[in-house]
């Protein structure tokens, strides 16, 4: 079964819960923002193909705002709990979150007013937010052999991390600039080392962790780890590669590639899920099953661009398929289950017995926020594939629901653990 060694000790790696909650908390906020860019600037969604304005902001907000806000969140907690070496000192920790929000806020600002100085000034904060987590967890990794399914993945972030940040610059310099000889050649090849890389490499090795030991299923092999990190890193090389050098058969090669890798870590997923002590699922578990469904289908939309198909409808799509869909879908996922646990480990500080995850979890926030999120989903991939104003701004209103729905989920947590401590509070002082 899932090896204990994990878990053992935990508790003495625990950061402040601060610590990773504001980085939990901004997600959510960047999130519901995200959505209401979306709905104001709707107008410019149907055959977006690049360019400033309120589509490339709400992108951004998803994907630098929540999915990779989400990732240093999880990343700061579960990496020192699960190589059982300190990430870094607290500050460095703090100076990160310090210069990467208000980065990622005037990055999408910028973005969506046009105005170059802003969009300097906030991918400049920003990346010097992503370069200190890069190096933290780069020196949290180094030394650290026994856990092959999660280093691999994140020496492949790392380094997709880099690729992303130093074409994400020259992107946003060449919007005044213009030196670059294809914008839209860089701009799928930051793309594909952001969603695939970055943030997908992240995913899937946190997957061999998180996934058994929340369902209590057994270990992942080593070799599965291995085998995706190897097809992945190919696959990331060859279609990032392609992309950018605006070579389509290379671009479909990576993609075929990352079919493979796909095949594999489902099929490991699937094996554990098979072994697993808890019968039935939890309710977080019917986010991951979205996200692993539109993970290869994702793939299977972009291999249709790289072969030459019209980029309108089939970027649009691969693109919302990839964040909205896939990646989204599993962060949202990953974060309804592990703010309750951490917040579960936590609760016990004071003395008396842990507050129960059923306790500090509601269940009609994340119901809502399953269904508005799928809905978003159905309605704006018809929207792009078929360019129909109506479903568009209806998928626009339920993922704006919904992410008010998950924000209220956040808030209650934390209350509900607020409140848990409190009572801890008044009866360790009654006791004493």
């Amino acid at each position: 079964m899932f090896p204990g060694s994990f878990m053992m000790g935990a508790k003495d790696r625990l950061l402040p819960p601060s610590v990773p909650y504001r980085f939990f908390v901004a997600a959510a906020a960047f999130h519901l923002l995200a959505w209401v860019l979306l709905l104001v600037g709707n107008d410019g969604i149907l055959g977006f193909a690049g360019g400033q304005g309120m589509v490339l902001a709400a992108l951004h907000l998803i994907t630098l705002g929540t999915l990779a806000m989400t990732a240093m969140g999880a990343a700061i907690q579960l990496l020192p709990v699960a190589t059982r070496r300190p990430l870094g000192p607290i500050w460095a920790i703090k100076l990160m979150f310090i210069l990467y929000v208000p980065g990622v806020a005037l990055f999408a600002g910028g973005l969506a007013h046009a105005v170059a100085w802003v969009q300097h000034a906030g991918a400049t904060l920003s990346v010097a937010g992503l370069v200190l987590f890069g190096g933290l967890v780069g020196a949290n990794l180094r030394k650290v052999g026994d856990l092959p399914g999660v280093t691999r993945h994140a020496w492949l972030a790392v380094a997709s991390l880099i690729g992303l940040a130093v074409l994400g610059l020259l992107l946003v310099i060449d919007f005044t600039k213009g030196f670059l000889p294809d914008h839209g050649a860089a701009a799928a090849a930051h793309a594909v080392l952001a969603g695939y890389g970055f943030m997908g490499m992240l995913a899937l090795g946190f997957s061999y962790v998180l996934i058994p030991m929340f369902v209590l299923g057994s270990a992942v092999p080593d070799v599965v780890g291995k085998r995706t990190a190897l097809l992945s890193g190919l696959g990331l090389a060859v279609g990032a590669g392609g992309a950018l050098a605006g070579f389509g058969p290379a671009a479909a090669l990576g993609i075929l590639l990352g079919l493979a890798a796909t095949a594999v870590y489902l099929r490991g997923m699937l094996a554990s899920l098979k072994t697993r002590m808890k019968k039935r699922l939890e309710p977080f578990f019917r986010m991951v099953w979205v996200a692993w469904a539109l993970l290869p289908l994702s793939l299977l939309a972009g291999l249709a661009p790289a072969l030459g198909a019209p980029l309108d409808p089939w970027a649009g799509l691969w693109g919302f398929l990839l964040v909205f869909g896939w990646l989204l879908s599993f962060v949202t996922a990953i974060l309804q289950r592990i703010m309750p646990f951490l917040a579960s480990m936590h609760s016990s500080a004071l003395g008396g017995k842990p507050a129960l995850l059923s306790h500090l979890a509601p269940k009609l926030p994340v119901d809502i926020h399953l269904g508005c999120h799928v809905a978003a989903l159905v309605l704006v991939s018809t929207a792009l594939a078929g360019g129909w104003v109506w479903p568009l701004r209806l998928g626009l209103i339920a993922g704006l629901a919904g992410a008010v729905a998950f924000g209220v989920y956040t808030v209650e947590v934390l209350r509900r653990y607020r409140s848990h401590m409190a009572a801890a509070a008044a009866a360790a002082a009654q006791q004493g």
